[in-house]
């Protein structure tokens, strides 16, 4: 950095429906795993926070719940969150899935968007799915709801364009300090990232109404013999069937789970793993407001 240019940084949101490509774009940015991704709506819960750094700016990102139209406390949480978001930031990011067409979701977050002051980007995401021609009447579409900051088209999962995007956030960055180490990926503990995992394996493991009843919670997590860290951790899920499910055929399911989840876990922290996982029945959690402080879900 050159000694009359200053140092820029700030926060922004990643806001979208659900299963658009938010968490992909954040790991795609960060160059590492710390939101989880599937092809299941509704997969980020908390607010992440993914951390950017050059030479000349910090960038720290809030991939955000998908907004979507609830029917428990834990929905309403996850849209309350996804909207406090919009409030803290210097810019917002609306992701939309250009492979599909706009739809009520979208109409209703850009009504949201209207009344944010900050500005905000229309990142059109899954170009790849799509001829580049077609990209033009969509951006046309879109534009006539809203008068966007910038247009940015990018594929998340290729990085497409995704240098470009940061570049155009960096332009709207005001001087500011480096809120984090340079070498530091997010804000979350540890232990949040590695039950995020867990749950990844059990959404791309199960079916119906398997993934949205599943919460985790690592009880314990610390320093073992020669170096392994001794991680344990309970699955919680709404009804004793799905206890049954999660768990497989002679534990089968479990064990993938565990074994999957063990091997991010060794690429996050550097470390051997010994994994312990637990499946309980916590009868409807998600509208006990009690369970869900307990789990970490708060919007204040």
């Amino acid at each position: 950095m050159s000694a009359d240019s200053k140092f820029k940084s700030g926060f922004v949101a990643i806001v979208g429906r659900p299963n658009v490509g938010k968490s992909t774009l954040m790991n795609q940015v960060i160059g590492q795993k710390i939101a989880i991704m599937s092809d299941k709506p509704q997969t980020t819960r908390n607010k992440i926070h993914g951390v950017y750094t050059t030479d000349e700016m910090q960038i720290v990102f809030l991939d955000t719940p998908g907004i979507h139209k609830s029917n428990s406390k834990l929905g309403d949480y996850m849209v309350k969150s996804a909207m406090s978001a919009l409030e803290e930031v210097e810019a917002v990011l609306f992701l939309t899935d250009v492979s599909e067409e706009l739809g009520g979701g979208d109409r209703f977050i850009i009504e949201q968007l209207k009344k944010v002051k900050t500005p905000v980007f229309l990142v059109m995401n899954k170009i790849d799915k799509v001829h580049p021609e077609a990209l033009l009447p969509i951006i046309q579409t879109y534009s006539k709801l809203h008068d966007f900051t910038e247009v940015v088209p990018v594929s998340a999962l290729q990085g497409s364009n995704v240098t470009t995007l940061l570049e155009q956030i960096g332009r709207y960055l005001p001087e500011g300090p480096m809120y984090y180490p340079a070498d530091q990926i997010t804000d979350h503990p540890e232990q949040f990232i590695c039950a995020e995992l867990i749950r990844e394996k059990i959404l791309q493991s199960t079916r119906e109404e398997i993934p949205h009843s599943i919460a985790v919670e690592i009880e314990s997590m610390g320093a073992g013999d020669n170096g392994v860290v001794n991680i344990g951790a309970v699955i919680y899920v709404e009804r004793p069937s799905q206890k049954g499910i999660v768990i497989g055929k002679n534990g089968a399911m479990l064990k993938e789970v565990g074994k999957r989840a063990r091997e991010d876990m060794e690429r996050l922290l550097g470390s051997k793993i010994f994994l312990e996982l637990w499946v309980k029945v916590k009868e409807d959690w998600r509208n006990r407001e009690s369970v869900l402080k307990s789990l970490g879900f708060r919007h204040d």
